[in-house]
This record gives structure tokens, sequence and C-alpha cells, in this order.
């Protein structure tokens, strides 16, 4: 497998971003398994410039769309609009009319404008007025939002979150690191002038072979053992979607490939299970506060049985 790409996207994305190299790891196994991200921390973390290091190690169409109260879902989609010129309706494409897009701050947005997304996301496609426009073959998206600020936003729904193929956050940073980031900022700005290093082509002859990672039979049968146990955790009123079980295999699949294996092992499924699981979970009012979908996945890995066996193709 040609997985050179992979670790040269790694080290250039580096060249801006100090640490987080769980979470660089974990963005790259969401664009190998096709899905999306959502990017959940408080400001400041670098959730941003992770996402445009990404777009531009990458020679692919880049959007952004910075969420807020008054956008609508034509500004994300695109509209129809009179040209007088021509005298009919021209269609306008919304900023997802791209590859990689970045959705900042998407929970400060309506109910209304955050389910513009929905067809994008699940289906490559938009539709508008009645007509269905492709997005392409390669389209992939990372949402920030703030866990903490309340004022002024809206909780995504759970048809939304269960969008995404992976919830996750920032690294903190040690001190060493922290001084780092300051020498390398200090004088000048690293982001400009990072190269891509990746064709588009590339990354989707990547997501292919990703399809391709052997997973065994016996692994299969653990991971389903995992989502139903969500299923029936007494915490939990609802528990992890069909939808949810195959993003689970997907993830495992593309953690393999950044591990530079072409088959699962448990340590892959466990890396994946609390940022694949946890955002899907519904808790009852029992359940902790804070971390308590990420501690029910944690005590459901625990308790389930984990099988042993030789994981290569045979």
């Amino acid at each position: 497998m040609e997985l050179k790409t992979l670790e040269k996207l790694q080290d250039n994305i580096s060249k801006v971003m100090i640490g987080n190299k769980g979470t660089m790891k974990l963005i790259l196994t969401a664009l190998l398994a096709r899905g999306h991200v959502l990017l959940e921390d408080v400001p400041g973390t670098g959730k941003t410039v992770l996402a445009k290091s990404l777009a531009r190690s990458v020679d692919a169409q880049f959007g952004r769309v910075q969420f807020t109260p008054d956008l609508l879902p034509s500004d994300v989609t695109g509209l129809n609009y009179f040209d007088t010129k021509e005298g009919e309706f021209v269609f306008r494409e919304g900023p997802v009319f791209c590859n990689i897009l970045l959705a900042d701050e998407i929970n400060r947005a309506t109910p209304k404008t955050q389910s513009s997304l929905l067809e994008c996301m699940a289906e490559n496609q938009v539709t508008v007025d009645g007509v269905t426009r492709e997005l392409g073959t390669l389209f992939f998206v990372i949402a920030t939002q703030n866990p903490l600020e309340t004022l002024g936003t809206f909780p995504l729904p759970e048809a939304q979150m269960d969008r995404f193929i992976m919830r996750i956050s920032m690294e903190d940073l040690s001190q060493s690191q922290e001084l780092s980031m300051i020498d390398r900022f200090l004088i000048e700005e690293p982001l400009p002038a990072l190269a891509s290093i990746c064709e588009r082509e590339e990354l989707l002859k990547l997501q292919d072979l990703c399809r391709e990672v052997y997973v065994h039979r016996d692994l299969m049968k653990y991971m389903v053992e995992v989502v139903h146990a969500t299923r029936k955790h007494g915490k939990v009123i609802h528990g992890v979607s069909p939808r949810g079980t195959i993003a689970f295999v997907r993830a495992a699949q593309g953690f393999a490939m950044t591990e530079g294996r072409d088959y699962v092992v448990p340590e892959d499924i466990k890396s994946v299970a609390v940022p694949v699981l946890s955002h899907r979970l519904s808790l009852s009012a029992a359940a902790e506060g804070g971390k308590g979908e990420e501690k029910v996945i944690d005590e459901i890995l625990k308790v389930t049985e984990l099988p042993t066996e030789e994981w290569e193709r045979r």
C-alpha cells in the first residue's frame, strides 16, 4: 500500500501545528474513511489552523463557512437568482461546492441552517428548488464548535451529530511544546507558506484502499457487541445507530492505514471507539455530566471480552 502520502501529510501539517499528533491521526483516519469530523474545543486551541493546514496540504478546493445566527441555508448550499442579462434564473454555488469544507462554529447557526449540511454530508449532493447537484467524489467537512459557551448557540440535533464519523478535541500542549509554538509564530506565520504535497487523485486512491483493509470476522463481531452494549447500558436512553456501526468499522480500517497496516487489530478499534461512538449516545438524567458519554464507552470496552486471534488476512 502506498502509505508514504499519509506520512507526508502528517509531516507537512506539523510544519504549522505543534503537538496534536493523535488529533492529526484521527482526522486523517476520518478522511480515509470518507467521514466528517466535529472538532470540539475551547477557542484558541488551533482548531481552525489545523483544518486550514490540512486543506493547504492537499491540492484540492477549500471552502469555509463562518456560522452565525443570521446565516441562511442558501448561504451554505447556494441559490437561484434571476440574471437580467440572460433573462433566466441562474444557480450560484454556495461554499459547500468544494473538496474540504471548514464549518466554523457550526453551533452558532440556527437548526434550519445546520440542517442544510445533512444532505451534503450523507449523500455528497445538494438539492435546491427541486434540482439535485453532485458535490464530487472528494468532500470532507471539518466542523468546529466551542463546548462551553451556550449564549447565542444552538445544540446540534442528533441527526446532525450522527453525520460526523468522529467528535474529537485538540490535545493539551506541554510547556516545551508551547515554547516551540512561540518560537515558530514569533516572527512569521507558517500557514501561508505551507505548500501542497498531495494530489486529490492520490487521496481518492487512498480512500479506495481504505475499503480494502481486512477486518477479521471475530473483530467485526466484537465491534457489533460493543455497539449493542451501548443500547442496553443503564445510563443510555438511545444507543449507537446502525449508521454508527458502519462508521465504527470504517474508522478502524482508516486508523489501521495510518499505522501502516492493511488489516485491523484490536488496538485500532480501541483507538477510535470513543471518538466514533460517544457523540452518538443520548444519556439519561442519572448519567454523569461533562465527559459522561466517553465514560460509558470506556466502561463498555472494559467489560466486553476481546477476542484473541491472528488478525492478518489468510
